[in-house]
């Protein structure tokens, strides 16, 4: 199970890497030496900025809003499919229960 991170960490990370982009040759090796500052791995320092550019519109991509939105709605389908499968089987049930001819 993945550790959670604070978020303010997270914040201050991308900021960090925002902040001292020009002073490295790519957004890769800035992310990486505010990985090594703050001690967190340096592949999730890149996504969190990546992710941030996206939510904030300068890289084509899924929001954060979209992808909870995403789930969410992925999670309440699989509840209406288990709904269905229960009312399908009740049916078949009591369908079976009203038949004259098991009496």
């Amino acid at each position: 199970m993945p550790k959670k991170i604070d978020p303010a960490l997270r914040e201050r990370a991308v900021r960090l890497v925002r902040e001292h982009r020009a002073e490295y040759s790519s957004t890769t090796a800035a992310a990486v030496a505010v990985a090594r500052q703050l001690g967190v791995a340096r592949e999730s320092v890149r996504r969190w900025v990546a992710q941030a550019e996206i939510d904030d519109g300068a890289r084509p991509g899924t929001t954060s809003e979209e992808s909870a939105e995403i789930k969410r709605l992925k999670a309440e389908n699989r509840r209406l499919r288990e709904d269905n499968e229960i009312l399908k089987a009740a049916t078949v049930f009591f369908a079976g229960e009203l038949d004259p001819r098991n009496r």
